[in-house]
């Protein structure tokens, strides 16, 4: 596999992972962890990169959610909408440090945006949550934490 492939792979399927999109990277970076021949640094970046882009999607998308919500295709039904509200109102801007969190995170990064958390806040904590989860399972991969 190409570099460009297998960095460029890694974008998509973290970027992917970061929607509400059934999709997952982890498996993907600790592959390419392991295979060897590639940057773990730049892995963690484009990974941690990636999945804060599908965040930020999500965080736009919910700022319109109230436009798109009884939409049929709209992925996330009422009663799991109002759970994450209730969680975000309760936990404010910190839950964001569990956006990497499957199952809870995407709906969070999407609630953050319809309970408009400014995108400063919402970017710096992302980030360190998507970053510290890539960081942790590059550091498995490679034997370093059992």
């Amino acid at each position: 596999m190409t570099s460009l492939a297998a960095y460029g792979g890694l974008f998509v399927a973290a970027f992917a992972a970061a929607t509400l999109l059934p999709a997952q990277s982890e498996a993907l970076l600790a592959g390419l962890t392991i295979n060897g021949g590639y940057s773990i640094a730049l892995l963690v970046a484009v990974a941690t990169f990636g999945n804060v882009l599908g965040s930020l999607v999500n965080w736009l998308i919910g700022g319109q959610v109230e436009r798109f919500k009884h939409r049929r295709w709209f992925p996330v039904g009422p009663p799991a909408l109002q759970r994450a509200e209730n969680w975000y109102r309760r936990y404010g801007r910190w839950s964001l440090l569990l956006s990497w969190v499957p199952v809870i995170g995407d709906p969070l990064t999407l609630i953050a945006g319809t309970l408009k958390e400014p995108l400063w806040s919402f970017l710096g904590l992302v980030s360190i949550a998507k970053l510290i989860r890539y960081i942790a399972v590059a550091a498995a991969a490679q034997g370093f934490v059992s």
